[in-house]
């Protein structure tokens, strides 16, 4: 049986079914605009999909005319002479046409299919970047991927099962109720559109009631897939804690679960084509019955009877995978419905309709009053105030919660304030284009994560199309230049998932040379120097004093050596600015910051007694 996804489960009840019926049709309302757009090639494809099945439905007929030629006593030698030559070149033809004009369907609607599935992947993928930051530190990345893998899949699938096996089978069953009904009687049409209704009544009634099996069984799957990847991700963690065997028997819970969910979908499913057999097997019964009475008695030739049973068969096995249509169509609808759900996610943070690109003359950064939380119950920053000069620099210490970071966070408008505001040059930066804002603003960020690719990508995806010198150049001021040509591929070695083949010090160099290439009036240092050494540390500080020259600047850390030389330092208390002034005035005032310096000086001097290097 094909593993199939779905991550929602919903019970298998009245209400629910209705409910499901309208999402369903939510769901081809939101499908039709993508297919919209192909329109002349789903007209083209229609027409070639009731030539094949006029095509198909040729074959029968001619069949009872050939039959009802060699309807010969035995011993008559001439069969051969009274069958037209013409009839078996027809025949031949009408086989081959349908193969022809059913691969001529597939070729000129793949483009449609294919192309439906792009836009619509691709259309998720740039809604995904457009969410907030808290959308992204809330999700299940493993489900999220597979939420989409599923949807740009069931849309390939939807179309592919709608126009290659539904509508034929619609098309072929009229074309042969219309030819039972004018060549026979209307108790063949009535046989067979009994055991339509019995067929699909039953199929549907089964297929709802087995949802919920189907439904336990993706969401386990997702659930597996989701343990599986959060795993592999925190590696080293696993390693660090001996906890493989942890994770393998987690992994395999997941696994038991899924197999149990299979075997029950598996059994209902088995009761579900038993069914589906005796309803078919017994029309074929009574339909085969009243054809060979029609001969016996001497109503029907042998040639009708040739020709029912030929219509028979094609009409039924196109039935006998109707269940399993029926079944596929429900489950690509609902993994669409999963992916439709993901683009109306709303943006938490969202331009205003007709918002300028901000214009950046000096680069004042400003702080005005601003009230931020993350949960309304436990407030970050309170009331806010103070501003970055354009070409100075500006220090934030503190201890850790104190709303050093959610700082570079809302600056980049990942979320939007509650109250207050913030402004570069005198504009809210709430009242003009994200992207606008974040091409003026470049970071350093304390967690550095790269992209699984070479370090001469990573360093250049700080501004995209800058030449190999340009990324050595910036590599050079970060210091990291002769480490990436020390290397056997030099530039062209790959740093692996999330960066994890450099060490901590290496990707927070990686990390400033991207920034130092986009080189943006404004930047923000958030620990950008917490996993060096101190003697890379004090190289490093210097090339960055050197290129924040000019630039507007916040330095956010933890290392007081590092920002003796900004010109002020902030020092934040449970959101708010309990001291302000030079590295010399705070030290004089003997508050808060002097004693953070002594603190740290003390601790220095020790380790240096100690003989101990801060790595």
């Amino acid at each position: 049986m094909r593993r199939q996804s779905l991550a929602v489960e919903s019970p298998p009840a009245t209400g629910a079914s209705a409910k499901r019926l309208h999402s369903d049709g939510q769901t081809l309302k939101r499908l039709l605009p993508y297919i919209w757009r192909y329109r002349w090639r789903v007209a083209a494809a229609l027409v070639f999909l009731v030539s094949a099945k006029v095509a198909n439905l040729g074959v029968p007929l001619l069949l009872k005319t050939l039959v009802d030629h060699l309807n010969l006593p035995p011993g008559d030698a001439r069969g051969l002479l009274v069958v037209p030559a013409g009839l078996l070149l027809a025949y031949a033809a009408l086989r081959l046409s349908t193969s022809v004009f059913t691969e001529l369907r597939e070729l000129v609607f793949a483009k449609a299919t294919h192309g439906a599935s792009r836009q619509i992947a691709l259309e998720t993928f740039r809604h995904l970047h457009a969410l907030s930051l808290r959308f992204h530190l809330e999700r299940q990345t493993g489900g999220m991927t597979r939420d989409i893998e599923r949807g740009t899949r069931a849309l390939q699938s939807l179309v592919s099962y709608s126009l290659y096996t539904i509508l034929p089978t619609i098309v072929e069953l009229v074309l042969a109720l219309v030819l039972l009904a004018t060549k026979f009687d209307l108790g063949y049409v009535w046989i067979t559109l009994a055991a339509l209704v019995c067929y699909v009544l039953f199929t549907i009634t089964i297929t709802e009631w087995r949802t919920q099996f189907r439904h336990k069984m993706n969401e386990l799957d997702s659930r597996a897939h989701t343990r599986a990847i959060d795993s592999l991700l925190n590696y080293e963690t696993v390693k660090y804690f001996n906890n493989e065997a942890f994770e393998a028997q987690r992994y395999d819970t997941g696994l038991d679960a899924y197999r149990r969910a299979q075997i029950k979908s598996q059994t209902s499913l088995s009761l579900l084509n038993t069914g589906q057999q005796l309803i078919i097997a017994g029309s074929l019964l009574a339909m085969l019955w009243r054809a060979t009475s029609g001969v016996v008695s001497g109503q029907l030739t042998l040639g009708d009877l040739v020709l029912i049973n030929a219509l028979l068969i094609q009409l039924y096995i196109p039935m006998n995978f109707l269940g399993v249509l029926y079944r596929e169509v429900k489950q690509s609808l609902t993994d669409l419905d999963k992916m439709f759900t993901l683009l109306e996610r709303e943006r938490e943070v969202a331009d205003k309709p007709g918002a300028p690109e901000l214009q950046v003359r000096g680069a004042t950064l400003r702080f005005e009053n601003v009230a931020f939380a993350y949960d309304p119950a436990r407030p970050i920053l309170q009331s806010l105030s103070f501003e970055v000069p354009a070409g100075k620099t500006v220090a934030v210490v503190g201890a850790s919660g104190a709303g050093k970071s959610t700082l570079a966070r809302l600056i980049y408008r990942f979320y939007d304030v509650q109250a207050g505001r913030i402004t570069i040059d005198g504009q809210d930066i709430a009242e003009v284009t994200q992207d606008s804002l974040r091409r003026a603003i470049g970071i350093v960020p304390q967690d550095t994560v790269l992209f699984n690719d070479t370090i001469e990508y990573n360093i250049a995806y700080g501004r995209a199309g800058a030449s190999r010198a340009e990324v050595e150049a910036a590599a050079k001021a970060a210091h990291i230049h002769e480490f990436i040509v020390a290397q056997p591929l030099g530039y062209d070695t790959v740093v692996g998932e999330r960066g994890l083949k450099l060490s901590g010090g290496e990707k927070q160099r990686v990390a400033i040379a991207r920034t130092l290439l986009k080189d943006p009036p404004v930047m923000i240092f958030d620990e950008a120097t917490s996993a060096l050494d101190s003697a890379n540390e004090r190289a490093i500080q210097a090339e960055l004093k050197s290129v924040s020259r000019g630039k507007t600047t916040l330095v956010i850390a933890h290392r007081l050596s590092t920002v003796v030389d900004a010109h002020e330092i902030l020092v934040m208390e449970a959101g708010r600015i309990i001291e302000r002034g030079s590295h010399a005035v705070l030290l004089a005032q003997g508050g808060r910051y002097a004693r953070m310096w002594q603190l740290q000086h003390t601790t220095q001097e020790r380790r240096e007694t100690d003989g101990h290097q801060v790595a």
